[in-house]
């Protein structure tokens, strides 16, 4: 059931506003959104958007789930009480049941030539600032590390990590000062 270019559809019971746009989209039964675009997109009953997210088409956010604070997605699907709370992007993904997506999270789904997708398992934990480059599977009730790029697949129950290891380069500031200033003594 859809009606001319530009038309939405909204339950009852939903608290819209402020700046709100919503094109080609329907919204549930008891769906908040606050100062966010939807575009072509679905969002269940009980759906939280916002505040400043952009929600292109493809998306749909399952019953209870939640795009927050400057979340952007494009064709994900999120699942059924799962949160991507703030300062993420999903894009063609698919993220599982009570799944927690932490801050800063990316998927990186295009390698310059296709689109690939991220699939995320239900009960999924992802750390912050976690980069997944697709296309790759977290299984469920896998965890990743804050900070960590995912290249590989990660099994359920199991924890995928990628970081390097810390190095701490010692009295870096005054010997980077040191140079500075003999640069600045060879420019006439």
């Amino acid at each position: 059931m859809r009606g001319p270019p530009g038309w939405s559809r909204c339950g009852r019971g939903c608290p819209l506003g402020p700046g709100v746009r919503s094109v080609d989209s329907r919204l549930g039964d008891g769906v908040t959104v606050e100062q966010a675009v939807i575009r072509e997109s679905e969002l269940e009953d009980g759906v939280s958007v916002g505040p400043f997210a952009s929600l292109r088409p493809g998306t749909v956010l399952r019953a209870g789930s939640k795009a927050g604070t400057f979340v952007e997605m494009k064709k994900t699907v999120v699942g059924r009480r799962s949160k991507v709370p703030h300062l993420s992007y999903m894009g063609d993904a698919e993220i599982g049941e009570d799944v927690n997506v932490g801050a800063g999270s990316i998927t990186c789904n295009y390698d310059g030539v296709r689109k690939h997708r991220t699939v995320i398992g239900d009960r999924a934990f992802i750390g912050s600032d976690t980069m997944f480059v697709a296309p790759v599977r977290i299984g469920e009730g896998a965890v990743t590390g804050a900070g960590s790029t995912i290249t590989r697949d990660v099994p359920p129950g199991a924890l995928g990590i990628e970081r390097s290891r810390q190095r701490n380069v010692l009295e870096y500031g005054k010997r980077a000062k040191k140079e500075a200033e003999g640069l600045e003594g060879d420019n006439p």
